[in-house]
């Protein structure tokens, strides 16, 4: 009835599709989906809704077909290559066990892992299941807006929130993730429309990580059986939830993982990005990434993640990013992470330095606590890269990479451009203050400025080849401990 509570039910048994929706069938680990009265209308309404999106506005022949040859020769927003820099945010019912990764609940009770079962004997009452844990996962302290500011003053220009996992729980009120999402349950809150709101306030892009797959949905594990020759999750889960969130949060890119088990033809991947690209509310300035099947990465989508922490040593033709974590360990948050276990601020600017270089974006992520709160060590990093962004910014946001990327004889030397303007940044501090740079060719017109610092720089011809620049002065040890300054080169070839 209008009005009622939602039902809550803890599910002990798995599903099975009938004619009416869902009902309960043999037991398996407890599962956190609804009762079959609740199914019927939902899953309704949620198959009109991505019908609906699915069929277009209109009866026009779409400009991109649901065929990767016709999807990857959409060009790339512009956006994203300008953008650079975005930060990552990896949070979910994983963050109140805050224990070993993101993967707990596969690690735990798919694979059964001896060190994750005696954490869950120690820390928690017999017969916890991991749908006990969503309760715990409150939001209390998620201030939107502090993030906002957070990330903005990180020199952020996107952001990406998961907004759902592998273990299936939503971060917004899914109409097809039945007491398995954050407005049923947990936080009771939308907080994907939360933080999006935000962050427009800020003028920073939103990105929305989703995972295909959902490890113990019973409706996929029946597709799996099938060998993936039934869609049932895709058709009632998956892709009512893709709709449904660029409908609901028109977002600016859209992160897609969880690919990895199934082809395209099962995930109705090329069918949704046409509609994306072709009648969409975010036609225009969408971008994605390529994990969208079994053996789409580094092949097919729009940039290119190939791996998490991605690195191709080289100049790659199309566009990529590299996503890294501060935590070198974990996605999500950890209780018990130790410092040498993350990420310093000269490892932070030097993987950033060089993936730019590269022609690359570069996306850092943070996991926050089940109540909402960004650590403050977490923090403290973001910031730092921040302000380093604020003095050497112009040499990464809107740079291409130019005809040489790194020194030949270093790897502490890197090379961005704008136009006729070569930025070399370099990482450690060079001995005598004089700063070798052996690829750009200089000319009589050549001025050298440094970022950060009034003036010109004084030069000479290398012998050889090349321009030796005297710095302005030697840092003092505090900031020799800081890493990455940046030279403009204006004139040089």
């Amino acid at each position: 009835m209008e009005g009622s509570p939602r039902p809550r039910c803890w599910a002990g048994r798995s599903l099975e599709l009938t004619g009416c929706g869902l009902r309960w069938r043999q037991p398996l680990p407890r599962q956190p989906w609804r009762r079959p009265c609740d199914v019927r209308r939902s899953m309704a309404a949620g198959g009109l809704l991505w019908l609906a999106a699915a069929l277009g506005p209109g009866l026009a022949a779409p400009r991109y077909g649901p065929d990767w040859a016709s999807l990857d020769a959409r060009p790339l927003p512009a956006w994203f290559d300008q953008a650079k820099v975005g930060v990552f945010v990896h949070w979910g019912v994983f963050s109140v066990p805050a224990w070993g990764s993101e993967w707990f609940w596969w690690h735990w009770q798919g694979e059964h892992r001896a060190d994750y079962e005696h954490f869950v004997q120690q820390r928690f009452p017999p017969a916890t299941s991991y749908a006990d844990f969503a309760p715990h996962f409150t939001a209390h302290d998620f201030q939107p807006r502090e993030w906002a500011r957070l990330f903005q003053r990180a020199g952020a220009r996107y952001v990406v929130l998961t907004t759902k996992h592998h273990e299936g729980f939503t971060n917004w009120g899914s109409p097809v993730s039945w007491n398995w999402n954050s407005l049923d349950m947990g936080p009771h809150r939308d907080l994907v429309g939360e933080l999006g709101q935000a962050l427009r306030e800020n003028n920073i892009r939103y990105g929305l990580y989703h995972s295909l797959l959902e490890w113990f949905n019973p409706l996929y594990l029946s597709d799996k059986e099938s060998g993936f020759k039934t869609q049932n999750f895709v058709l009632k889960k998956t892709m009512p939830e893709l709709y449904d969130l660029v409908l609901k949060y028109k977002p600016d890119l859209i992160w897609s993982d969880g690919d990895w088990e199934a082809p395209d033809l099962y995930w109705n991947s090329t069918s949704f990005l046409a509609w994306l690209y072709n009648d969409s509310p975010v036609k225009d300035t969408v971008v994605v990434n390529d994990r969208w099947c079994n053996n789409c990465s580094c092949h097919h989508g729009g940039f290119y993640n190939c791996a998490d922490k991605y690195k191709p040593g080289t100049l790659l033709a199309h566009k990529w990013e590299m996503c890294s974590s501060i935590d070198k360990l974990s996605w999500g948050y950890r209780s018990n992470m130790h410092i040498d276990e993350l990420m310093d601020v000269a490892s932070i600017i030097e993987e950033l330095v060089q993936t730019v270089s590269f022609g690359g974006n570069y996306l850092l992520n943070v996991g926050p606590t089940k109540e909402g709160v960004i650590v403050p060590i977490f923090q403290e990093r973001l910031l730092a890269l921040g302000r380093w962004l604020g003095t050497n910014g112009e040499a990464i946001y809107e740079s291409k990479p130019w005809r040489v990327q790194m020194e030949n004889s270093t790897d502490t030397i890197w090379y961005t451009s704008k136009g006729a303007v070569v930025y070399a940044i370099f990482l450690t501090w060079p001995q005598n203050s004089v700063l070798q740079l052996s690829s750009p060719t200089p000319s009589p017109a050549t001025q050298v400025t440094m970022l950060g610092f009034a003036g010109t720089l004084k030069w000479q011809q290398r012998p050889g080849e090349g321009l030796l620049v005297t710095l302005p002065y030697a840092p003092p040890s505090s900031e020799r401990s800081q890493t990455g300054w940046a030279v403009r080169l204006e004139g040089v070839k």
